[in-house]
């Protein structure tokens, strides 16, 4: 037991506090990188993205000693945001508008990442690899909720499936030329994909 003369203990509040500091610093920076990323590019000056953030050059080279780390939290962030829209989109009341209004996001994300997706390189150790295989699992598993819900409500056809889904969505993400265009596309998919007693719908308003 401590004597009397001890001093107090050390208090643990310090430590949590710059846990959150630290947790602060990389949501501004991972926020910035996202801002910067989308006006000037992936090769955007690393500076631009900590003044943006408000923190020093070694506080954002403490949490992304690279431009590849960088981009990997922000494509990672994007990823995470798209699997949780489709999330809430699941007590939507009509499933079909919520399985078709998600694969609209999809391609949305694909068109507008692709660039960001494509300039994480693979290392040696073949992390490239594992990250896109989660992000798909995690899209995947996102559209396969929504269309199991569409199929229960007989929304949609029975015999489809979220891979054929995914992959006509991306084709329309790398091929079509404006977004109205795209959901032009998209429409087409659900029109021919609807069941019998499934109602006519129309291109979603962007």
């Amino acid at each position: 037991m401590p004597s009397q003369s001890a001093g107090p203990a050390p208090r643990p509040e310090p430590q949590r506090r710059r846990r959150a500091d630290a947790q602060r610093n990389y949501d501004l920076l991972v926020a910035a990188a996202r801002d910067v990323f989308h006006d000037h590019g992936v090769d955007a000056p690393l500076d631009d993205i900590a003044r943006r953030a408000g923190v020093g050059n070694a506080t954002m080279y403490r949490h992304f000693p690279t431009r590849r780390e960088l981009i990997i939290a922000v494509y990672s962030e994007e990823v995470a945001e798209l699997c949780a829209r489709s999330q809430s989109l699941l007590a939507e009341d009509l499933p079909g508008d919520a399985l078709f209004g998600w694969l609209q996001d999809f391609i949305a994300h694909v068109a507008a990442k692709r660039e960001l997706a494509l300039s994480i390189t693979e290392d040696r150790t073949g992390q490239r690899s594992a990250l896109f295989d989660r992000w798909h699992h995690s899209m995947h598993t996102a559209a396969s909720a929504l269309l199991t819900r569409a199929q229960s409500a007989d929304a949609v056809r029975a015999d489809l499936n979220a891979s054929e889904l995914l992959t006509l969505a991306n084709g329309i993400a790398l091929t079509a030329t404006d977004a109205t265009q795209a959901d032009r596309l998209v429409l087409l998919i659900r029109q021919g994909t609807d069941t019998p007693s499934t109602p006519a719908h129309s291109i979603r308003e962007s």
